[in-house]
């Protein structure tokens, strides 16, 4: 069932609503904001969203020492929204183990530290610079 209140939308999947387009670009900043952090913890990016058919999406796989690193970032615009580290559910953790899974088949096999879940949430407020959490081995 589709939410989308464009009809035209609807019949042409390609056609996306300004808040779509608007919501795009805020995730692809999040993702940008996400990306630095780990950089900036000693991490490497070695991916970003990496899709695995109509699977799903990694938002950004790295490195940190000898353990892989799924992570999945969720942004929001500061206001009355839910804080972006509530909107990951038990079900989307499941996706992204089996996302993990797969991205490690497709890529020559498990690193010797293991893989590790981790969420980043970035709040992007009215004034001010973006907050960026970053939650380790939620999962």
């Amino acid at each position: 069932m589709s939410t989308n209140t464009n009809p035209s939308a609807d019949a042409n999947p390609s056609t996306k609503t300004n808040a779509d387009l608007a919501r795009g670009a805020l995730g692809r900043y999040g993702e940008e904001l996400a990306a630095r952090r780990l950089a900036e913890a000693g991490m490497t990016v070695l991916e970003r969203n990496w899709r695995c058919g109509r699977t799903g999406e990694i938002d950004i796989v790295a490195r940190d020492g000898d353990v892989l690193v799924v992570c999945e970032v969720k942004t929001r615009r500061g206001g009355g929204y839910q804080h972006p580290m509530a909107a990951v559910t038990p079900e989307k953790v499941e996706r992204l183990r089996g996302l993990a899974g797969r991205w490690i088949q497709a890529h020559g096999g498990a690193p010797p530290g293991g893989v590790r879940i981790d969420l980043i949430g970035v709040v992007l407020p009215r004034r001010g610079a973006a907050v960026v959490e970053h939650a380790r081995g939620v999962a």
